[in-house]
């Protein structure tokens, strides 16, 4: 799964885990209510965890309907829910640490994790907000720490609009709140540049997918 990655030159072996939030937390307000957090190399060793999770996650592909024909969904997916334990104790770490910071905006802890493996660059994700579930309605938080090779992640209104640009990889966070999910879409789309694989970690809330 982890062929052609290539580690952070700034990444030096140890311990795998969460370094801290609080200040180091870059917030952006948008318009509708809704917010992003950014915490570059929040995920020390992520590498490494990266080289673990490729092999100890038991990823499938999955086909869903397009119009009138099924297709192959563009990368590779895991999901955990609350009652499954999570493939990596650092993932049991960055859930706790999560939970510490954002326990009084969010009201309840993080639940599920859904993991995606980029391959390469033909894989992607289309615009969208995460809206099955509580999201459509309430506002609710998405946190996703991004390992592996960096990929941009696009924000925009929903409907359209100016696009925001996140490259994110080796450890970054970004944590999307208030009514994001429902009046912003995200999008990880395809480049046609040499892009090494990437592993996305979300953890969301009970009832938001």
């Amino acid at each position: 799964m982890s062929g052609g990655f290539q580690g952070s030159l700034l990444e030096v072996a140890g311990e795998i885990g969460p370094g801290s939030l609080g200040s180091s937390v870059r917030r952006t307000v948008l318009d509708r209510g809704a917010w992003i957090d950014v915490r570059p190399g929040w995920l020390a060793g992520a590498d490494a965890l990266f080289e673990r999770l490729s092999e100890r996650v038991p990823w499938r592909g999955e086909r869903r309907q397009m119009y009138d024909r099924m297709v192959d969904v563009p990368r590779l997916l895991c999901f955990y829910d609350e009652d499954e334990a999570l493939p990596d104790p650092a993932l049991d770490a960055a859930k706790r640490a999560l939970d510490r910071h954002y326990a009084a905006a969010l009201g309840e802890p993080f639940r599920t994790a859904g993991l995606c493996l980029y391959r390469d660059g033909r894989d992607s994700v289309a615009w969208h907000g995460d809206t099955i579930g509580r999201g459509s309605t309430h506002d609710t938080m998405v946190a996703i720490i991004s390992i592996g090779a960096p990929r941009d992640l696009l924000l925009r209104p929903r409907g359209g609009g100016h696009a925001l640009r996140h490259r994110l990889g080796h450890g970054d966070l970004i944590v999307m709140g208030g009514s994001c999910q429902r009046t912003w879409e995200h999008a990880i789309p395809k480049t046609a540049r040499p892009a090494g694989p990437r592993i996305s970690i979300q953890f969301r809330p009970r009832g938001v997918r």
